[in-house]
């Protein structure tokens, strides 16, 4: 004979899990670019998580993509914090694109420390988004920020070479941005697949 007990009294009695709630599919974190918002499938950028950014070489509109989203928290008064960048950033080019400066930080590091600061900035809960360029970072490492932009609710942003795309990762939505043909590929994102044709450099940048 089968018995039937009431959910609540076993998520009371702890005897059964209760997992996270489901993500809304509604867009919380606008990248700012309708084309790229419609290919992803929660709208927009993953709340409290880490999306990896994939770039076949430096200067191709690897911050164009972000300055919508960096211009919204910063006008807002959120910290933007950006993690061993590998030029100095154009202050003019920045204001142009509607950043707030005085919410800007840069930290100068490298190697194990960027890591480490990465990580403080986005587990601290006092930021909006961090940004930052890894040279070299293991899959642990990636688990490690995953984890911290989902413990402080940051957005958190990974600059990475575009030959890591073939090594896995635990990021919440990975993109490849090409420089030949300028295009931008979703090769991860969290809560459906990835959209199978690529988005052309005049919707983002």
């Amino acid at each position: 004979m089968t018995s039937v007990v009431a959910l609540d009294r076993l998520l009371e009695a702890r005897h059964v899990w209760r997992g996270q709630a489901v993500i809304s599919p509604s867009a919380t974190q606008p990248t700012g670019h309708t084309e790229l918002d419609a290919a992803l499938p929660c709208g927009g950028w993953p709340d409290s998580a880490l999306s990896e950014l994939l770039v076949a070489a430096t200067g191709i509109g690897e911050l164009r993509l972000l300055w919508p989203t960096l211009a919204r928290l910063t006008t807002a008064g959120e910290r933007v914090v950006l993690v061993a960048p590998p030029h100095l950033p154009y202050p003019q080019a920045w204001l142009a694109a509607g950043v707030d400066l005085r919410h800007l930080v840069i930290v100068q590091t490298a190697g194990r420390d960027a890591l480490w600061a990465t990580e403080q900035c986005l587990r601290s809960g006092s930021c909006g988004a961090v940004l930052c360029w890894l040279k070299q970072a293991d899959d642990r490492a990636l688990r490690r920020l995953q984890v911290a932009a989902e413990s402080g609710q940051t957005l958190g942003f990974a600059y990475r070479p575009l030959r890591e795309a073939v090594n896995p990762s635990p990021a919440a939505l990975r993109l490849a941005i090409d420089g030949q043909p300028a295009q931008l590929r979703v090769l991860k994102c969290r809560g459906g697949l990835a959209p199978a044709h690529p988005i052309t450099a005049g919707a983002w940048q």
